[in-house]
């Protein structure tokens, strides 16, 4: 039986191809179904995390702000969002967001007005939403899970605001990440205890006390309603040199 090498895979019988890998190349194209297919996804997925390491490796100390993109612009939380953008900003942090409307807007108008790196990682979606006006450094992916790898990789903590499904998602994934040891020292804010207060104590009463997580992975969030303080909280053991 006669081996077939194509890379570091071995084929065999049936399975040996009738063209190679070069052939296949250099051979005429009938359809360009090709740029569909996982192979070739996995070359785009690898440009996400390039470009977004390029983009963001000198980026210096950040804090990455959650929060609903439906927040309107008079509303108390959007308020906020703004607030926490230019305290920060004025700490010598930068502010990451997801780069759309609402709290996300709100963190990077905060950041961009006091004069402070104001960051947006989009994602496409199929309703269109686009980067906020005040990002001045933005990058668009096309996967969610190369962009909240930014999220967290360049980010020295989270706060989050009131949101929906993203923000909780993105949360819960910090928290993972923070329970498991896989990241440390990663301070958690969330701002306002009216909407936050539910969520931490069906996590006391119900999963903790079932023993699905340890009583101590609750006190993994700080909850206040105090922009100040949810900003003092995330950067307390964070010196940042402000020039």
């Amino acid at each position: 039986m006669n081996d077939y090498r194509k890379g570091p895979v071995l084929l065999r019988g049936r399975n040996v191809p009738d063209v190679s890998t070069s052939g296949r190349l250099l051979g005429e194209q009938d359809s360009p179904h090709w740029l569909h297919e996982d192979p070739w996804r996995v070359l785009r997925i690898q440009s996400e995390f390039v470009e977004g390491f390029g983009a963001l490796a000198e980026l210096g100390p950040a804090i990455t702000v959650f929060g609903s993109a439906r927040s309107q612009v008079d509303a108390h939380d959007y308020a906020q969002g703004v607030q926490i953008g230019g305290l920060l900003a004025e700490r010598g942090y930068a502010v990451i967001t997801g780069g759309g409307p609402g709290i996300m807007e709100a963190a990077n108008k905060g950041a961009h007005e006091a004069g402070g790196v104001s960051v947006g990682l989009g994602i496409e979606l199929p309703h269109e939403q686009d980067m906020n006006p005040y990002v001045n450094l933005g990058i668009n992916f096309r996967y969610f899970f190369a962009r909240k790898t930014m999220f967290v990789k360049y980010a020295q903590g989270f706060i989050a605001l009131p949101g929906g499904f993203g923000t909780m998602d993105e949360l819960f994934e910090a928290l993972t990440l923070v329970q498991t040891g896989t990241i440390q020292k990663f301070p958690i804010a969330l701002v306002g205890h009216s909407y936050w207060d539910g969520l931490m104590g069906w996590l006391r009463e119900s999963m903790a006390a079932d023993g699905k997580i340890a009583p101590t992975d609750v006190d993994l969030m700080h909850v206040t309603d105090d922009p100040i303080e949810a900003v003092a909280h995330v950067t307390q053991d964070l010196a940042v040199a402000v020039d």
